[in-house]
């Protein structure tokens, strides 16, 4: 597969290099020659440096690893250059407070599709630090760690479906792209908790076997206690 990058940050680090060492062939595309050319040879493999619009029309899929805020000036600024493209937006629209800078407008995912109406968006790996992307593999306590992806086109989601499991991860559904800005919301919360309280957000939510409410057996086969329910 042939994978452009848009930045030359953590994430943009984190994520090429599993795609290099499954073997696709990544173009890293930085406004910044040198820290363009510093990623690409730190990747190694087939990884070449680029401008932002050589690497745009190079990739069949795009990481957009670009700080909310410039994501979308540079996806309008190359949207011909996508057209038809897939664009994975990975960007968390998390400012002070750990408050999301989008809760009266469209998320950021959504805002990558408006400036580039012609490309197809797909919301994913926003919800964990790079660090835990540079994992090889991402796996805790024997799994795989679960990746939520949003978009709306089947073949694109295919495609970035396969990405995450070059990355070590097993993907879910999490619906259409106006889904992404749950997902985005999930990071602010989730940051809060780790950063803000020190808590750990994996003990939140129950195991699958008792997530679907009163009447169904847990995993001894006993019925579990009713739901509490608001009063």
């Amino acid at each position: 597969m042939r994978i452009g990058v848009l930045g030359t940050g953590d994430m943009a680090d984190a994520l090429a290099t599993h795609w290099v060492r499954a073997g696709h062939d990544v173009t890293v595309g930085g406004r910044n020659a040198q820290k363009a050319e510093r990623l690409a040879t730190r990747l190694g493999g087939s990884a070449k440096p680029a401008g932002l619009r050589a690497a745009a029309e190079f990739g069949q899929v795009v990481l957009a690893a670009l700080p909310f805020g410039a994501g979308a000036s540079v996806v309008r600024e190359h949207r011909v250059a996508l057209r038809g493209k897939v664009v994975i937006d990975c960007s968390n629209p998390v400012g002070p407070g750990f408050h999301l800078l989008t809760r009266s407008g469209l998320s950021a995912a959504q805002q990558l599709a408006a400036a580039a109406p012609e490309a197809h968006v797909v919301k994913a790996f926003n919800l964990c630090h790079e660090n835990v992307w540079r994992m090889s593999p991402p796996v805790f306590d024997g799994r795989p760690l679960a990746v939520p992806v949003c978009g709306d086109d089947e073949t694109a989601l295919g495609l970035v479906h396969q990405l995450v499991r070059n990355v070590g991860c097993e993907p879910v559904a999490g619906g259409g792209l106006e889904r992404a800005g749950l997902l985005e919301a999930t990071a602010a919360f989730f940051i809060g908790l780790w950063v803000g309280e020190g808590a750990d957000v994996q003990a939140i939510a129950p195991p699958l076997a008792y997530a679907a409410g009163p009447g169904q057996g847990g995993p001894d086969g006993a019925e579990k206690a009713p739901a509490a329910r608001p009063t």
